[in-house]
């Protein structure tokens, strides 16, 4: 497991995180949402050992990470800039890690490089983004690590390098129960690979869910009234609808559009008494999810996008 608890970093004057609290259970895959700035990435370099934070404690499987040989060996980060090796060669990254990582597998190392036909004695300066990424998540899947942390890991890929890369990744989930942590301000890609979300804000958690029950829980409902006695339409106001958890309520002529943060049949059965001409209940994307949750919060909405 991995734990975050009341964790602070800071940058001079500048707070990055402040007092995060966060669990991720092994064989998890787990996204990291947020905007540029949220902390995203201060999260994946404290849980790699690259920053100390100021307060609070990193833990995995229970051992501090900072400074810390035995927890290092469990995790693999993966940067979103690979300019650091840019002079090394497919083969020299292997050997470099290799020495670092007891569990390095040369067996997976060259399955996977075949797989994808990079070449061993090319420098990785003279790779496109696509094969430097693939280069970086071959090495960090043949390092067998209990944890692969992930930063903006699919960022300027076409959509054939992102179909292999994720591929590659899914596989050594399956396989191995790899618990993987994916940085990300793209919703469609943590949708994609994520059983489980927190989005950042500001250097805080809002809130962290699995993302399955996120979708069942959260409806976008279309529903017409009948007209009163006097064949007018009525006028129902967001705060007629008590024991409703209502984020968002509009209406346009005779049609009401609800966003509600209940279960399918609680919606149902609280609406049936009213005899709806037209009830619609339709499920919201996971960008409209938290966009809605965020506005909730008193957040701006823009702060996240589905895509890049």
């Amino acid at each position: 497991m991995i734990e975050l608890k009341n964790t602070v970093k800071k940058f001079d004057s500048y707070t990055a995180l402040d007092g995060v609290n966060l669990e991720i259970e092994k064989g998890t895959a787990f996204g990291l949402l947020g905007s540029n700035g949220a902390g995203k990435s201060t999260i994946l370099r404290l849980l790699s050992g690259i920053y100390k934070p100021e307060g609070g404690e990193i833990l995995i499987d229970g051992e501090n990470v900072y400074d810390n040989v035995n927890a290092k060996q469990k995790v693999f980060f993966i940067n979103d800039e690979t300019v650091q090796f840019g002079n090394f060669t497919l083969d020299k990254l292997r050997k470099f890690y290799k020495g670092y990582y007891m569990n390095f597998s040369d067996e997976i190392f060259e399955t996977l490089r075949k797989k994808v036909n990079l070449p061993l004695d090319k420098k990785l300066n003279t790779f496109s983004k696509g094969m430097k990424r693939q280069a970086i998540v071959i090495t960090g899947l043949a390092c067998q690590t209990d944890y692969l942390l992930l930063d903006e890991a699919f960022d300027g890929l076409d959509p054939t390098m992102r179909i292999i890369v994720k591929k590659m990744l899914v596989d050594a989930m399956l396989d191995r129960q790899l618990t993987t942590i994916i940085s990300s301000h793209n919703l469609k890609e943590i949708n994609e690979l994520c059983d489980t979300a927190a989005l950042l804000h500001q250097g805080k958690i809002i809130f962290s869910r699995d993302i399955d029950s996120i979708k069942g829980n959260i409806h976008k409902v279309q529903v017409v009234f009948p007209k009163d006695e006097h064949g007018n339409p009525v006028d129902y106001k967001k705060e007629e609808f008590q024991g409703l958890e209502i984020l968002h309520f509009e209406r346009s002529q005779s049609i009401y559009y609800i966003i509600i943060k209940n279960d399918e049949e609680t919606i149902k059965a609280y609406f049936a008494p009213k005899n709806p001409l037209l009830l619609e209940i339709i499920p919201l994307t996971l960008e409209e999810i938290f966009i809605y949750e965020l506005e909730v919060l008193g957040y701006d909405s823009r702060d996240i996008n589905s895509e890049e």
